[in-house]
């Protein structure tokens, strides 16, 4: 008996790599989906995609090389800190590793040409499949008709004449596609991943900048709450509700500084990415009271950690010009 074609697909969990994956499961192909993690983006759309559109899928971390990549993008960004091309280029990669352990036929997305600016251009296209590492290995099913025959089809592993021609920004041809398919319950397209967000990606620059080795965990750290730049050179994270509190708490690490209100509720703060946080204990702690339930124009205690030093730092509110000075926007 011959072995059955198996394609390995990026699954975002979006309604377009979901009609990839279901044209191909139509002509009887053995689909895997494999989604990713990183600190910008999660698993979790992309394995409730897998299970709607009923293949199996596979969850993988990339947050260190994604962030070492990031870091240095062969592309650059587009219009925030999103690198598309590296990042395409890069979760191909990975998923072409699986498809060579598993001894599948090959990979596949859900992309459209000329759907996004950057990416999803010809020239984009080819060189996320040279940044690959798979080139004529990489099918885009709904566009596959308008773009050069890929060694999968020549091969005659799929029938191109059961492939698509959707270009452009319209979804028409799309919602008409998932309809046929039964496929109801489908994320609106955009969003997904903090790095096209204009703040998020303002504060990753800083960090970059203040400390060009900023590991995952720092990253997710300014996640959490609102960030300021201390007089130090320092970043100091103060959580906007219990939920930030909480969190911050957990990815504070013994380099880090805590700060919280000793004697009224408040937020807590974190400083990090200095070799000397202490420098910037006063400052920071006056960040705190600004956002602490204390009355005006009185002075209120913050309390400090550090590894397994710890104490008190007297603190009053700063004007809100001081604050938008070193808050990062």
């Amino acid at each position: 008996m011959s072995k059955k074609v198996k394609g390995i697909g990026l699954l975002s969990g979006g309604l377009d790599s979901m009609l990839a994956a279901r044209v191909l499961v139509e002509q009887g192909i053995e689909v895997l989906g494999i989604t990713f993690v990183t600190p910008f983006f999660g698993a979790e759309k992309g394995l409730k995609a897998g299970e709607q559109i009923g293949i199996p899928m596979l969850a993988l971390d990339i947050s260190e090389k994604h962030l070492k990549m990031l870091k240095n993008p062969r592309y650059g960004y587009g219009s925030q800190m999103n690198p598309c091309i590296d990042c395409h280029g890069l979760m191909l990669s990975e998923a072409g590793k699986i498809m060579e352990e598993q001894g599948a036929d090959f990979l596949f997305t859900g992309e459209v040409l000329g759907q996004r600016p950057m990416s999803q251009r010809r020239d984009a296209m080819r060189s996320v499949e040279k940044l690959s590492g798979y080139p004529g290995l990489i099918l885009r099913p709904l566009s596959a008709k308008l773009l050069s025959a890929t060694l999968v089809e020549e091969n005659g592993l799929v029938d191109r004449s059961r492939l698509l021609d959707i270009q452009g920004r319209s979804r028409r041809r799309q919602t008409e596609l998932a309809r046929s398919f039964g496929l109801t319950d489908y994320p609106q397209p955009g969003g997904g991943c903090l790095l096209t967000n204009e703040g998020f990606s303002n504060r990753l620059r800083e960090l970059f900048r203040i400390n060009p080795g900023a590991s995952v965990r720092e990253v997710e750290i300014i996640k959490y709450g609102r960030a300021f730049i201390l007089p130090g050179q320092s970043m100091c994270m103060v959580g906007r509700n219990e939920g930030d509190n909480l969190t911050l708490e957990k990815l504070a690490g013994k380099d880090e500084v805590r700060l919280r209100p000793a004697d009224h509720p408040g937020p807590t703060g974190i400083i990090f990415t200095s070799p000397q946080p202490l420098e910037d204990l006063k400052t920071a702690a006056e960040i705190i009271a600004s956002y602490s339930n204390i009355p005006g124009n009185t002075t209120t205690r913050i309390h400090w950690q550090y590894g397994e030093q710890s104490g008190t730092v007297a603190a009053e509110a700063r004007s809100k010009d001081d604050l938008k000075q070193m808050l990062i926007a």
